[in-house]
């Protein structure tokens, strides 16, 4: 990358212009070490940069629960009222070639033509959580770009899902009943970290059940920690295919993100965020150094070498490369 399609990127991210967006995104998940330096002067400016009133909000739910078609409606209707709306859609890698289907985008085809509109999928690259590895750094970017509603829309729920929650402003979680025993489709971890509850698909002959099915939710919400706002979290039934239910959750999100900012606990979270994102960032690049090292590579070579002959030691080997990397780093401190 030239030094002038870096200013050209930079200034094209600070007018809010997709492409170069889009761009920088890419920039930020780099694995070249010939782009990190590029990589940390973006970020940097992407952390220095104004930015607008902005709400990060994470989405999971169980498979089929309709949370790209929530998304899609929901994200339109914040651009009605006036926001810019982005969408950070997460999808499973191959553990064999790495690569994902990244099928969300298709399915907001309606928010994806609105021109405040930017919708990001992004392989997870096997990285735990729901999320990917980058999608810290992908907020701090559409931010930088001028999004003041951020839509993190998870894998899908699963014990590992509430890294999303160290990531953003509120969580929503989309269930749906006819699923068997509709409890058992939900971890209760995922249920704790919520801070919106939406039983969807509360229409037709499935109303009465959706509505039975919220009513316990909200009996066992008592069970669970208050959230940041100082409530239970709240529970809601709707059919997301209806204007009025859509409105409804925004009612929510918004009083919600009202009632933490009035109780000191939106700045508060902001900065648990960054504290937890301080920690994996400084992992990741050290990984990285030692990664790049020929010093490494070198030496891994090596102990891989050793296991071409029976007899070789897995953790004599691992403990061996450990004590070398720790040597050398003391030496060179």
């Amino acid at each position: 990358m030239q030094e002038v399609d870096f200013r050209n990127l930079t200034e094209g991210l600070l007018r809010g212009e997709r492409l170069h967006l889009s761009k920088a995104i890419t920039l930020a998940e780099t694995v070249s070490s010939a782009l990190f330096s590029y990589r940390d002067r973006l970020l940097q400016l992407a952390e220095e940069a104004p930015k607008p009133d902005t709400f990060r909000l994470a989405v999971t739910g169980v498979p089929g629960a309709g949370k790209s078609t929530l998304i899609n409606l929901l994200g339109q209707e914040w651009i009605r009222l006036g926001h810019k709306v982005a969408v950070l859609a997460i999808d499973p890698s191959s553990g064999v070639s790495l690569g994902s289907i990244l099928g969300d985008k298709t399915r907001m085809a309606e928010l994806g033509r609105e021109e405040k509109a930017f919708i990001r999928p992004s392989p997870t690259r096997l990285h735990l959580g729901g999320v990917a590895s980058s999608t810290f750094e992908t907020i701090m970017l559409c931010e930088a770009a001028g999004y003041d509603r951020i839509i993190v829309e998870t894998v899908g729920v699963g014990q590992s899902e509430i890294e999303a929650s160290h990531l953003t402003d509120a969580g929503l979680l989309l269930l749906v009943t006819g699923t068997g025993d509709d409890l058992q489709g939900v971890k209760r971890g995922i249920l704790e970290e919520a801070d919106v509850v939406l039983v969807n698909k509360a229409d037709g002959e499935n109303r009465e059940r959706a509505a039975a099915f919220a009513r316990e939710l909200q009996h066992l919400s008592s069970l669970w920690p208050d959230r940041g706002n100082g409530k239970k979290a709240q529970v809601l039934t709707a059919s997301i295919t209806e204007i009025d239910s859509i409105l409804n959750v925004i009612f929510a999100l918004e009083n919600f993100k009202m009632e933490i900012l009035k109780s000191g606990n939106f700045h508060e979270r902001r900065t648990l965020q960054v504290l937890a994102q301080m920690e994996v960032i400084i992992q990741r690049r050290l990984e990285e150094k030692i990664r790049n090292q020929q010093f490494w590579k070198s030496m891994l070579l090596e102990s891989k070498d050793k296991f071409v002959k029976p007899g070789a030691s897995l953790f004599q080997e691992v403990n061996h490369i450990v004590d070398k990397v720790e040597f050398r780093a003391k030496n060179n401190s």
